[in-house]
Parts: structure tokens; sequence; C-alpha cells
């Protein structure tokens, strides 16, 4: 008998954000009570908000421009994708959202160094934080995700086969801690259904807590 192929789920992601982590551990329990396999991409808040930090508030603005530190973890990551091939894209993520996030180590020059460590990745990638070399990919990358979606929503993006063979792509969900087992597969079978409804755009309400990470 021959394995069933299991249907791809690609996944666009920031490190920076708390909300598209939470989301990303969500998929990981997806992928053990449903028959999909996650593929990891890099998008950026960065490259997304860089004409529009006027409009944002001074803190969140400053971590987006040029230098700022919401460059440093994508250009890493998109630059362990290019010299080492897909499979450290999604190692790379979960050692830098666990520091970031549940952990609590900041997002910095340590954290990232320390994660490529923990992946067995080469410590000389976190020189490429500071650098360009890769930008072109990145915005790439990030361009592929967003263009599914429209500039109108941020991190994460996701994109699976529809039952006509064309992608349904949505931002989010954005859920609190993240649902495990059984509530896992309910949560994706809801989405897909809703997300799947022709002229379906948006369902939304106000966030009373912040990410919790403490089942993670």
């Amino acid at each position: 008998m021959s394995e069933s192929v299991k249907t791809p789920v690609d996944f666009w992601f920031d490190p920076l954000c708390p909300w598209a982590w939470m989301t990303s551990r969500w998929m990981l329990e997806v992928e053990k009570v449903r028959d999909v396999e996650v593929r990891w991409h890099v998008m950026s808040l960065a490259v997304l908000n860089e004409n529009r930090l006027d409009e944002l508030p001074e803190e969140y603005a400053e971590n987006m421009r040029p230098g700022g530190k919401a460059w440093g973890p994508v250009r890493v990551v998109i630059a362990a994708q290019e010299l080492h091939g897909d499979e450290a894209v999604g190692k790379l993520y979960t050692a830098l959202g666990t520091r970031f996030h549940n952990e609590g180590l900041g997002v910095n020059r340590e954290s990232i160094a320390a994660a490529l460590k923990d992946v067995g990745l080469p410590a000389e990638l976190i020189d490429f934080a500071d650098r360009d070399t890769y930008d072109v990919q990145l915005r790439a990358s990030h361009k592929e995700g967003i263009d599914k979606v429209g500039q109108d929503v941020g991190t994460p993006v996701i994109a699976v086969p529809g039952a006509d063979g064309e992608q349904i792509a949505f931002f989010g969900p954005v859920v609190t801690p993240a649902p495990q087992g059984e509530a896992a597969a309910k949560l994706w079978d809801g989405t897909l259904l809703v997300a799947a409804t022709p002229g379906f755009y948006e369902i939304k309400r106000s966030r009373t807590v912040g990410p919790d990470f403490s089942n993670l």
C-alpha cells in the first residue's frame, strides 16, 4: 500500500511576533491530528510596515526601522534557508521562538546566537543579522505570502489547497493559549470551513488578554 500524501500547509511567519508564534505551535498540534505537513516561510513585519512608519506607535516603529530589532531574526532565518536548505527554517524558528517568547529572553543577538547553536547551525550566521545579503530573497518570500491575503494583515499567513486545487489563504487565526489535541483539530477544521466560504473576508473580536505560553 502506498503511503498517503499529506496536504501541504504553507505558513509565513516573523519570529518577532508572539501571536504568530502561538499560531505556529497550534499548527504543530494540527500536524499530529490531521494529515497535513507544514512548510515554513519567512515574512517580515519590517518590510510590511516600512512605508507607514509614521502611522505606528513610536516604540513599535523604532523596531521596524533599518537597524531595528525586527530585521535581525528574519535576515538570519532567510540566510539559513539559502545556505542550509528549507529544513533549517522550521527548526530555527522553533529555537528562536522558544527563546524570544517562551523563555522571555528578548529579541537580541545573544538569543539568536543561542538559537543557532540549539539547532546545530553555524555560529557565523549571526553576522547576517546586520547584512542585506539576502534581502532580495527575504522580500520575495514576504511578497509571496502577503500577496495571497493583501496588505491589511500581518503575520502569520497560512495557505492550503482548496477542494478545487486553488489555494485558500488567510491571516491568523489569532488564539491564546495554543489549542492542543482534539481542540487543535476542531479549530483547524472550522478555520478551513470559514476560509473556504466564497466571499468570506473577516471575523474578529477585540483581544482582552495577552499571549499565554504556559502550555508550550
